[in-house]
């Protein structure tokens, strides 16, 4: 199948511009105005040391040519197979477009700084509740995790609310974006971006269905 180095194609099939990034903005966007609630929302999936994969929904909160960002508890079962394993792939599927955007790569830990930035744009409960969750360990009952959160609201009732140390954030550096687009009798347009290294061009190709 013919590589390309970027540009449109003229076969009808889903256009392609040198950017990835710039076609995902275009769909996302398209996304948050098609879509009832959540157009950010992608299956994320890791694997730790056993390479057992593992996938759950997340939410995206960043997009541009250096990958795409999501954050949570680094303490959580998804933190230890990203410390153990830093690859990821993640997949976004949006039903009412019948369209969808995957993508694979590596992964490395945000700078406190962004981190900072981001966790003091989310709304004082979600802080709160970043302090009084231990992600992913057993609960003995839904009262304990409501203590915790009625302890930590009093705490900073009066103060902002600092990031817990381990909540941060992830950015899946891609390797392999695909773009998706439903079409009549399964015959799909499948265009995919690649490239060797996250200095290196983007080739483009088209996948049959």
């Amino acid at each position: 199948m013919t590589m390309e180095t970027g540009g449109p194609l003229d076969d009808g099939g889903i256009a392609a511009p040198p950017d990835p990034f710039a076609l995902f903005q275009n769909w996302i966007q398209e996304a948050e105005k098609a879509e009832p609630s959540d157009a950010n929302a992608m299956a994320l999936a890791t694997a730790g040391a056993d390479g057992i994969p593992n996938v759950r929904m997340v939410l995206l909160k960043g997009a541009d040519a250096s990958g795409f960002v999501f954050y949570s508890n680094a303490d959580s079962i998804k933190g230890g197979e990203l410390a153990a394993n830093p690859h990821a792939a993640i997949n976004f599927h949006w039903k009412s477009l019948r369209k969808a955007v995957r993508a694979q790569g590596t992964i490395v830990q945000v700078s406190d700084a962004e981190a900072d930035a981001y966790f003091a744009t989310r709304a004082k409960d979600s802080q709160i509740g970043a302090w009084a969750s231990p992600q992913s360990r057993p609960m003995e009952g839904r009262f304990v995790f409501e203590k915790a959160i009625a302890e930590y609201a009093v705490k900073y009732a009066l103060t902002k609310v600092p990031r817990p140390p381990y909540w941060t954030g992830w950015r899946i550096t891609p390797l392999r974006i695909e773009f998706w687009r439903d079409r009549p009798f399964r015959l799909h347009d499948r265009l995919v971006y690649r490239r060797d290294d996250a200095a290196a061009p983007w080739r483009t190709e088209r996948l049959f269905p």
